[in-house]
Formats: structure tokens, sequence, C-alpha cells
């Protein structure tokens, strides 16, 4: 088949507007999920969970947050957001860019982006921090909690669930949540059943048979699709117990063995399509990836080559199915050194090294995801939080002022291809900025109001915006 060379003003380039409700990913093995993307999921031991860890969480992040870095300048220095390195190293001098940022952004952007940029990201990661510190939270029953006496689980089992129930009916629960199990698999099977038995039966009693939107039961340590039957009967069972509508609880699968990559990956899809139409999301577990490789400890890093090869399987996957990507945790966590009451100068500068040392592998372990098209993570420490919005909002931000104008300039064009500057825009090209943009107000970066103002549409034209290139015979 041959294609139309489009040129300037050519008609093979159209602007189609089309309702976009019911076609996308029907062809899709995957639960019905929310529009909204997570950005980030929060791992806890079920022994440390109650009703407030996620505003515990926050506060604890906001306070790490004004202790090491209490303005944008320091904030950014500590992450090596770009731009960074023409900030003023004198006290005096960067007091003066903060009051001068701060009291006109604006002018501001147009005068030292870098620092406009700074400021944005830091003011947004402040804000979500007090009012929105975790989006997902996960109880964990398997690495995050470890092996304990049966008693103990039963009873960590039977707590944490009252304790999310209470939160749900206060209307405080995190907006995504769910529990992690031990594997389905060997001499722990047992014990992975009862404990998700014990969880769901005390959540449900609790709240009358009532589940929230959005919550899932993470499977670890997958190696083929009979654990997934296991896991998909089990919740069939609850299900039908307490009267919920088929499908009600979510799967979420942990890809972290070399058995579930082979096949350039498409033992993934097999794996999803064995959960019957409730896995939402597959998350990759580099740690034990790794570790069945033999990479050698230190070589262990979300950057390795290997977790790279993993990723893009899961991405092949996912665009296949229709289902969200999760990127594997930071090791290097953002704390201190020192935790005594009485600190000597060193020992301060040590807790400050050591935090802007885990904010700053957080940060680009958070970028190199989102460059990979990994919009969502794992934090297992509150003091992550902060370079995980850092590096989302920053991913976003610093992009939109160049691919917001070349969208608007490609709408207003209508029907034609346009050259924007050095860069030609064709409906492909169109549609990734579109793309891009829509992902940003999946993640809760931008309003669709906002979107849509930035290429010159309302949201409900935003929302039904679609490109499409014709090709001729």
């Amino acid at each position: 088949m041959s294609k139309t060379i489009i040129t300037e003003g050519d008609e093979g380039v159209q602007l189609i507007i089309k309702n976009r409700k019911g076609d996308l990913k029907k062809r899709n093995a995957a639960k019905d999920v929310s529009a909204r993307s997570p950005v980030q999921v929060l791992y806890g031991g079920a022994d440390r969970y109650s009703a407030a860890t996620p505003e515990k969480m926050g506060k604890i992040a906001l306070a790490t947050l004004k202790t090491y870095a209490p303005n944008f300048i320091e904030f950014a220095q500590a992450v090596r957001l770009l731009g960074t390195e023409a900030f003023p190293g004198f006290p005096a001098a960067a007091e003066k860019l903060i009051g001068k940022v701060t009291k006109d952004p604006e002018r501001a952007k147009g005068e030292d982006r870098a620092a406009w940029l700074a400021w944005k990201v830091y003011e947004k990661t402040v804000e979500k921090l007090s009012s929105e510190p975790v989006e997902d939270l996960r109880i964990d029953f398997e690495d995050g909690y470890g092996f304990r006496a049966d008693e103990e689980e039963d009873k960590d089992a039977k707590r944490s669930a009252m304790q999310m129930a209470q939160a749900f009916l206060e209307g405080s629960l995190t907006a995504f949540s769910g529990i992690r199990i031990k594997p389905l698999s060997g001499k722990i099977y047992a014990r992975a059943v009862t404990t998700y038995k014990l969880f769901t039966e005390t959540f449900l009693n609790e709240t009358n048979g009532r589940l929230p939107e959005n919550f899932v039961v993470t499977l670890p340590k997958v190696t083929g699709k009979k654990e997934v039957k296991e896991l998909v009967s089990l919740l069939k069972k609850t299900e039908k117990e307490f009267g919920l509508a088929s499908e009600s609880i979510g799967i979420e699968l942990l890809t972290e063995t070399p058995d579930v990559m082979k096949n350039g990956g498409s033992e993934i899809d097999s794996i999803v399509e064995a959960a019957k139409g409730r896995c939402t999301s597959i998350h990759f577990g580099a740690y034990d990836f790794t570790s069945a490789l033999g990479i050698a400890p230190k070589y262990q890093t979300l950057d390795h080559p290997a977790c790279d090869l993993a990723r893009q399987y899961m991405q092949l996957a996912a665009a296949r199915l229709g289902i969200r990507v999760s990127d594997s945790v930071t090791t290097l966590l953002p704390v201190e050194t020192y935790r005594e009451k009485k600190l000597s100068a060193l020992q301060k500068s040590e807790n400050r090294r050591s935090v802007h040392d885990g904010w700053r592998t957080h940060f680009a372990n958070v970028t190199h995801g989102l460059k990979n098209g990994f919009y969502q993570g794992w934090d297992v420490h509150p003091n992550q939080l902060a370079a995980r919005y850092a590096a989302v909002y920053a991913f976003f931000y610093d992009q939109l002022d160049e691919l917001a104008p070349r969208l608007r300039r490609f709408v207003d064009a209508s029907t034609q291809a346009v050259l924007t500057g050095t860069t030609f825009d064709d409906a492909a090209s169109a549609q990734g900025i579109l793309n891009f943009l829509r992902k940003a107000v999946e993640c809760s970066v931008l309003t669709e109001d906002e979107a849509g103002e930035l290429i010159g549409c309302s949201a409900e034209k935003f929302r039904d915006l679609d490109f499409e290139k014709f090709a001729s015979a």
C-alpha cells in the first residue's frame, strides 16, 4: 500500500472530531478502569497501616521538604532540575531571585524560564503534598511485611481491614487502594489465601458489603496463568458471597520473573488474559527480576539495560491490552542519617546530604520511567513523595510551552499539515501531542479546562478531539 506524501496544505491530513466513548481498547482483556491515572502507589507493611496513614505521610513529606529545601532554588538544586546550574550560589543573590520569581511568575517565565520552572514545580509539589499526598495505597503482606507467625498475620489482616474500612466510611480513603498478598504458589499458598479471605471478609462486614472504587488485589511473583486463575476464583467467591457486581475486585500483576518476560513478553498477554477482564495494571519488580538474572547487587538499578528491556516488553503488552504499567521502587531512601535531638553541624550537614541524595536518585529514576512511558511507580517512604511529584510536574511543564502552541496551530489549520518553526507537524505528530496533553490530565497535572485553554478550545472539544491520517492506495 502506498502512502500520500504530506505537504503543506495537502488535504490528506484531516482533523476528525468524533465520539471516543466506546471504541478505544475494546480489544482489551483488561478491567474498565478510572480515566484518572495515579502517578504513584505507596507500599507499606500491614502492621503499620492505619486510617490516618495517608495524612501522616503527607505531613512527614512536607516537614522534610521544608527542613531540607525551604525554597524552590534549594529543592531544584537538590534534585538537579535542568537549568539549576546557572542559579546563584550566594544566599543574597538567591533570595533576590526567589523574590523576583515569586512576585511576578509570568514575567519570570519570559525572562528566566529555568527559575520559573523550578518555582512552578516546587509550588505544585507543596500543594500536592498538602491536598493529596497519596493517590494510591497498597497494604502489603509480602516483602514489606515479611514472614510472621500465622496468628500475627491473621491479626494484622483483620486490623488493617478495619482501618481501611474506617477510612472508606469516613471518606478519607485514597482514590486508589488495595492489598498485596503473598504469592499463590508453593508452601505459602495457604497463607496467601487465608490473608486474602480475612481481609476482604472483615472489610466487607464493616462496610455492609460496599467496596471502594479502584480496589485491587496485587499478586506478586507471577510465573504463569495458574496463579492468576487461582486468584480470579477467590475473587469470584467473594463477590458472590457478598452480593457484589461481577468483576468488582480488580487485579494487579507483578511482572518480576524471567518466566513472564519470555517470548518477547508475549507471556504477559496470557497472564493478563487469565485475569478474565479484571487486570488494571502490570507492575515491574526490578530487584527480583535482576536478581533472577544473576546481576550483582551493585548494578541492580532501575536504569540497568535489563530493566529497560523488561519495561519495553511490558509497554508492548500494555499497549495491546489497554492496561496501565507501573515502575519499580527506588531503594536509596531520602532519610536522615542522624536522628538524635542534639546534632553537631557536621551531622546536620550529613543529614541534608543524605536526604538530597535520596531525592535526587528518586527524581532521576522517576524521570527515567516517565521518558519510557511509565507514568506510575512505587514509593516506600513518605520522603520519596516530594521527589516523585516534582519529577512528574517537571516532566510535563517542561514540555507544555513547546508542544501546546504546535497543537494549537494544527487545530487552527484544521485540514493542513503545518510547519511550526523548524518542526513539521502532520496528523501523527499532532495526535502524539494530544496524547501527551491527555496524559497530563489523566495524571492530574492539568484539568481538561486548562488543557483546552492551552490549545484554544473548550474542555468538551478537547475531550473529543482525534486526528487521523488517511493513506491513499
